[in-house]
């Protein structure tokens, strides 16, 4: 099952690389990580994805993560109501005439083409994966020359709803 793991750090040298070694040493795979500076200076978020059933591997590993030097507070995000986004490029084949083919199809995906050239363009989106996802195989037919994805980013919503109303949020 995919977790969501969400970390609060201080930016110093050195951090990404004990957080990552510490899930490598437990053997949790990372699907995907972000990381980048905060609203305040000097702290940085990660946001972890991780493929891992046991549920108390989780409880375990968010207890090893709080324990590290730098690191201010974890989170195992994936039950409650949270925003997720990811951003991603897609280099597309596309002649002249396949071109204005390709801006309706990415239009209700609210894509935005951001690079031209003779034989090809570069789409940008961002969003759920799910969505990402969609407009990867839309686009497939054209022929996809390269994709770079950032993985995804998360934090809490505002509003965290009891366990009964969560079946009724869209995240």
């Amino acid at each position: 099952m995919r977790r969501i793991i969400t970390a609060t750090v201080q930016n110093r040298s050195g951090v990404l690389n004990r957080v990552t070694g510490m899930l490598t040493k437990r053997q949790f795979n990372i699907e995907s990580i972000t990381v980048g500076e905060s609203e305040k200076e000097g702290i940085s978020k990660m946001t972890f994805v991780i493929d891992v059933a046991d549920h108390l591997k989780v409880e375990q590993l968010t207890k090893q993560l709080n324990k590290q030097i730098d690191v201010i507070k974890v989170q195992d995000i994936t039950d409650k109501a949270h925003v997720v986004r990811e951003l991603a490029l897609i280099k597309v084949s596309a002649s002249r005439q396949h071109q204005a083919e390709i801006q309706s199809l990415i239009l209700p995906f609210r894509a935005t083409i951001i690079d031209v050239s003779k034989d090809s363009l570069v789409v940008e989106v961002t969003g759920k994966p799910e969505k990402i996802n969609a407009l990867i195989e839309l686009l497939k037919s054209y022929g996809i020359k390269e994709i770079t994805r950032t993985g995804i980013t998360a934090f809490l919503r505002g509003y965290q709803p009891q366990v009964s109303e969560m079946n009724t949020i869209s995240i």
